[in-house]
């Protein structure tokens, strides 16, 4: 049995309507196609499903019970169509994305919801995890989108990296805050704020230190850079920050901030990565979300730059 959509419209005006040239109007057919339609259809069922008699179309039992069944089917038709306009237009769908903790706190959820505000349908979910964390989730597919620190390249994992300047945190009244650019010789044996001793920007900043024969003074060691922008703001300590945590600071606290930012020579850079399953399609809702963290990314570098070229 091969029925068609077409046939089953035709079939449900015909019903509808009591008559072939009725129903033929209404599909914008003629009226020998109709009938051609309906005896085709009936001969596809193997039962008839009118009696013809003066003229007459007359619908049988089987007919009745057939359009109950016509109708459903169209009706779920209607829907799956309203369904796909919704996905094609983002107004439904599912969002998975899980973050590194540098980027969950403001920058994420900010992106986030400007994307998804005019998106009520999308259903989300967001986690915050560690880079390998969100590596592993992402190559086993249970998210559809991650951002973490820049990993080793993984064949279940496509990834777009971001080698991101960090900057040099300082309590705003420092008389440190009075130069454009800070060196190992400006913060030689101050106290300084430090990730854990493997994390690639804890061994930039003290290579910086010791390459120019400077003392670096750890006062100070973190998971993350957040915390330490507390003992920074007391002026306990120094802290190279990456710029995802700096920029956060800044946004959250534009009209009186504790803290300033001055650019770090030499270069140190925290790498961050966008991460998506390797062996998968990504969403339409993926592929345009993606688009606002790239974009998002690149508009916190200018408005870092901008900032760093007014101090």
């Amino acid at each position: 049995m091969n029925l068609s959509v077409r046939q089953l419209v035709t079939f449900v005006e015909v019903m509808r309507s009591g008559s072939i040239s009725q129903a033929a109007r209404t599909v914008g057919r003629t009226q020998p196609a109709v009938s051609t339609m309906i005896a085709t259809l009936e001969d596809e069922l193997g039962f008839a499903l009118f009696l013809r008699e003066h003229g007459k179309l007359t619908p049988t039992p089987e007919a009745r019970f057939f359009l109950e069944e016509a109708e459903a089917v169209l009706a779920r038709l209607d829907r799956t169509k309203e369904t796909l306009a919704r996905i094609g237009t983002l107004e439904t769908g599912k969002l998975r994305i899980a973050c590194h903790p540098a980027a969950s706190g403001f920058f994420m959820p900010r992106l986030l919801t400007q994307f998804a505000r005019d998106k009520p349908g999308i259903e989300l979910a967001l986690i915050m995890r560690s880079s390998g964390v969100v590596e592993d989730l992402i190559a086993s597919q249970q998210y559809d989108i991650g951002f973490a620190e820049t990993p080793a390249p993984r064949a279940s994992i496509n990834q777009t990296d971001f080698a991101l300047d960090c900057v040099c945190v300082l309590a705003k009244d420092d008389p440190l805050a009075a130069r454009k650019t800070l060196t190992p010789a400006d913060l030689d044996g101050k106290p300084m704020a430090i990730l854990f001793e493997d994390h690639t920007t804890a061994t930039q900043t003290e290579a910086a230190f010791h390459s120019t024969g400077h003392r670096f003074n750890k006062y100070l060691e973190l998971r993350t850079f957040l915390p330490g922008l507390q003992f920074v703001a007391e002026g306990l300590c120094y802290m190279v920050c990456d710029m995802i945590t700096a920029y956060s600071y800044l946004v959250q606290n534009p009209a009186n901030p504790a803290l300033t930012l001055r650019r770090f020579r030499p270069r140190i850079t925290s790498g961050v990565s966008i991460l998506t399953p390797g062996y998968a399609t990504q969403s339409l809702a993926a592929r345009a979300f993606i688009a606002d963290l790239e974009s998002g990314l690149q508009k916190m570098q200018q408005e870092v730059a901008k900032s760093l070229a007014r101090a």
